[in-house]
């Protein structure tokens, strides 16, 4: 009996457990302003600025330089916070030149699975936000790149963004980074694949109108912009001649007057108003057979009315009507599509060639005052 007497007293002797208290109701008015932008599940926030990190900078910079294709692209990496779309990080896509389509596509997509799977794995941002395409004299209005915005907008926060960068401007010692994202308007007329005349009347459609540019800022680290700072600072042994100047030797290479550069954007242009002269030629030649086809109709619209007319004239049941569309093949009005792109590439191109011949004017004036100093 002394056992379970000696158990009693060890109970009587603990606390008396207290009671578990009750759970506070949820109050959601108590969340703070400045996290209610981290929950912005559904993005109702507008954005309203692209932000890259300067590793994304550094790696569309080697990829586009690197990469055998014409136009390199890659995917963006990141978040939107407080209507900004941070880009932390990007990997480039790899270029397949065979020709089976199938086989190509299949591949990239396995490849673009196992890097964000690595990517997840790490830890990393594996969030796609968009795409990054490079360009010569800024020509990017292609189909391909339409067509890649448009396919993946419903996966990507606020439809997603492309950001274009101009391979020529960084050979000038330039590094051109712009970001664009397509306009309700196009899409609306791209969902239901219609930019017949009417349908560019309207959306009011023209080239400019298809993308919409957003602001971009480039973010640094400022240690690394510390370092460079004191990597490009001359040394102060270099006022007195007993050390080098700095590790960063100044370029001169946009004093060059050479005027290479300028002919190629002739080429181009040339060449973009071959293809969009072709371009119009063969809707303009799409236009005359849909006219030919309709004249048709309504002649044998128009002799059926008044044979049915003199039948009744005469007593006689009127012919049934026949459906117009099977006699007559009236094939669709083509779709225009094609040539505000091409559009959009020569007022690229002209664009990159009033830049280069002010800046190469500027230029000469400078050397012509040197010279008569």
């Amino acid at each position: 009996m002394a056992a379970p007497s000696m158990a009693a007293a060890l109970a009587a002797s603990l606390p008396a457990p207290s009671a578990a208290p009750t759970p506070a109701a949820p109050t959601y008015e108590a969340i703070p302003q400045s996290m209610s932008t981290l929950i912005d599940v559904e993005a109702e926030i507008p954005l309203q600025c692209v932000q890259l990190d300067g590793l994304v900078v550094s790696k569309i910079l080697k990829h586009s330089s690197d990469s055998n294709s014409s136009s390199p692209f890659g995917l963006l990496l990141g978040l939107d916070l407080d209507g900004v779309l941070e880009v932390s990080n990007s990997f480039p896509m790899p270029h397949h030149s065979g020709d089976d389509d199938d086989k190509s596509a299949k591949s990239v997509a396995r490849y673009q699975a196992s890097m964000l799977r690595s990517l997840k794995e790490v830890q990393g941002d594996d969030t796609v936000v968009g795409f990054y395409q490079a360009s010569t004299l800024g020509a990017f209005f292609t189909q391909n790149l339409i067509d890649l915005q448009a396919i993946h907008r419903e996966k990507l926060r606020h439809g997603g963004v492309v950001v274009v960068h101009d391979v020529s401007q960084t050979a000038r010692g330039n590094a051109s980074f712009r970001a664009f994202r397509l306009t309700p308007t196009f899409l609306d007329a791209y969902k239901k694949s219609s930019f017949n005349t009417a349908s560019l009347a309207n959306h009011q459609l023209t080239f400019s109108s298809i993308l919409e540019e957003l602001p971009l800022k480039i973010h640094t680290n400022p240690l690394l912009s510390a370092f460079l700072g004191e990597f490009s600072a001359a040394s102060p042994g270099a006022a007195l001649g007993t050390g080098p100047s700095s590790a960063l030797p100044p370029s001169f290479s946009v004093l060059d007057l050479k005027s290479g550069g300028l002919t190629k954007n002739l080429e181009h242009i040339v060449d973009a108003l071959d293809l969009y002269r072709n371009e119009e030629n063969n809707l303009a030649y799409l236009s005359r057979q849909i006219a030919r086809e309709r004249a048709k109709a309504d002649n044998y619209v128009m002799k059926r009315k008044e044979e049915n007319a003199t039948r009744v004239a005469q007593g006689l049941a009127p012919l049934p009507e026949e459906d117009v569309t099977r006699l007559f093949k009236i094939p669709p009005e083509p779709s225009r599509l094609e040539s505000m792109l091409l559009l959009g590439q020569v007022d690229a191109y002209a664009k990159s060639l009033a830049e280069t011949t002010s800046t190469g004017l500027v230029k000469m004036y400078a050397a012509t005052a040197g010279s008569t100093v």
